[in-house]
């Protein structure tokens, strides 16, 4: 999920200048009173209008996302779904996450009325990765939207032409108000957007370029939410339905050419079902198809350099020990990458430490579904997981016990699919939530008011006080509280 430095002909877009950035978001500041003035009922009209466009006109972004991304039809066809499934839901439910709400006061300040509201920030930067570049900037622009801010998104260089897509359609359902602009460009409009004057900044992509997102937002204590990358992993119990358990990692591991932040990486498998688990997930991943075809199931690597780093992996993992399973470097045909299985890896190499990000998927086999947890838990991103066994309750015992912001028991990457479910990591993985109520209030800045009703037989809170009013005070607290 890191950025190219020399993306393909066909993919590159002209660098935003650091003027024009900051027309966007000026251009955006302006729109911003007469959006939030349509309140939740306004923009859900808007936010509903515009996922019925996207629809009706799904096939021409389905071409689009193919075009600058090489993947299959299916891989983008799931994609315009997703976004169409979780723009409805952020449109239908910001209204109650978001509207003004009562809260009480307790008996102290009896004589109180309190109300709590979200307010929106302003304007809300995105930027967002080349490998889901309509599904995964639509999380934070749509909450941002959904809760009365305006946006400026930044896309990948390498799909430019998805991102203004998405702002013409908006435009069209709007009238023409411009309340997401886009901005394109590499590093240098994303660090550019960074530093201009927005109130919030939501970025997906690399931990390293995470960093440097944070470190360019310090400077105006611009608030940040990061998505980084993964490193998920499936613990197998010696319950499990391994065909059932089997058929998630082959597709976890390999849709989208393995490019998914929360695609799977590693397995640990207990040593009593791993053999024939193993078995399984060969037979199901060598029947899949390579290449840009209408049959393929997995299209091309989008990053050159991201091949390097796929061999890198499978080749260090070779290098210390470990079986090639299925494929290994000679699957490795610049611009594709046939699946890669790779056993008995050691936890210290580049393979299960480090994210491969394309279709390779370490099966490791444990003596325990403890040692699996604490095998899963030794790497410093903690973005999804999954688990199987046919003990649900087990399951979900042992996913509490994973360091990790989202776990699927007996599915994979169930989560990424319910738009009511935050989404997030820990550690080397970000912070923050996008989706759901979590990620409706990340663009938004909570407001309390409180109101006094009528003044109280005492005023514990004045310099005129009673000698005896906070004596009575304190019998009152100790008789309330003090058992």
């Amino acid at each position: 999920m890191t950025t190219a430095t020399d993306p393909p002909p066909a993919a590159r877009a002209t660098t935003s200048r650091t003027g024009d950035v900051t027309a966007a978001v000026e251009a955006a500041r302006r729109a911003q009173p007469g959006w939030d003035a349509l309140g939740f009922a306004g923009r859900r009209k808007a936010l509903n209008a515009w996922c019925a466009l996207i629809l009706r006109r799904s096939d021409e972004l389905v071409d689009l996302i193919r075009a600058e991304t090489g993947k299959t039809a299916d891989d983008a066809r799931l994609e315009v779904v997703l976004v169409a499934h979780h723009l409805r839901w952020t449109a239908a439910h910001a209204a109650r996450v978001l509207g003004r709400r009562g809260v009480s006061p307790g008996l102290l300040m009896f004589n109180h009325a309190v109300e709590v509201t979200h307010r929106p920030l302003g304007v809300v930067g995105v930027i967002g990765p080349w490998n889901y570049p309509a599904f995964i900037p639509i999380g934070p622009v749509s909450a941002a939207l959904a809760g009365g801010n305006t946006v400026v998104l930044k896309p990948s260089e390498l799909t430019p032409r998805t991102g203004e897509w998405l702002m013409a359609t908006l435009a069209e359902v709007t009238g023409g108000t411009r309340v997401l602009h886009v901005v394109t460009g590499d590093g240098t409009t994303g660090e550019a957007l960074c530093r201009a004057a927005v109130d919030k900044i939501s970025f997906t992509g690399s931990s390293a370029t995470g960093r440097r997102v944070m470190a360019a937002c310090a400077d105006n204590l611009t608030p940040v939410v990061i998505e980084g990358g993964g490193k998920d992993a499936m613990v197998v119990a010696a319950d499990a339905d391994l065909d059932a358990a089997a058929d998630a990692a082959v597709w976890a591991a390999m849709t989208n050419a393995g490019q998914t932040c929360v695609g799977l990486e590693r397995v640990y498998v207990v040593d009593a079902v791993a053999d024939r688990f193993l078995g399984l997930v060969t037979e199901r991943a060598a029947a899949l198809r390579t290449g840009d075809g209408p049959e393929a199931d997995l299209g091309r690597i989008v990053l050159p350099r991201q091949l390097d780093v796929i061999a890198t992996h499978v080749g260090d993992a070779l290098a210390r020990g470990a079986r090639a399973v299925l494929g290994g470097p000679q699957s490795i045909t610049p611009p594709y990458v046939a699946p890669i299985v790779l056993a008995d890896v050691p936890e210290d190499s580049a393979a299960v430490t480090d994210e491969t990000f394309g279709p390779v998927l370490v099966v490791n086999r444990v003596a325990s579904v403890e040692d699996a947890v604490e095998r899963a838990n030794a790497s410093g991103y903690g973005l999804g997981a999954s688990v199987f066994t046919r003990d649900r309750s087990r399951g979900r015992s042992v996913a509490a016990r994973l360091r990790a912001g989202m776990v699927s028991v007996n599915a994979v990457i169930a989560f990424a699919g319910m738009p009511a479910v935050p989404f997030g990591g820990v550690g080397e993985s970000g912070f923050g939530r996008v989706h759901g109520p979590d990620g409706l209030r990340e663009f938004t800045r909570t407001q309390a008011v409180t109101s006094q009703r009528f003044r109280p037989l005492m005023q514990p809170t004045s310099f005129r006080r009673r000698p005896g009013t906070m004596p009575a005070l304190v019998r009152m607290v100790r008789t309330l509280y003090g058992r």
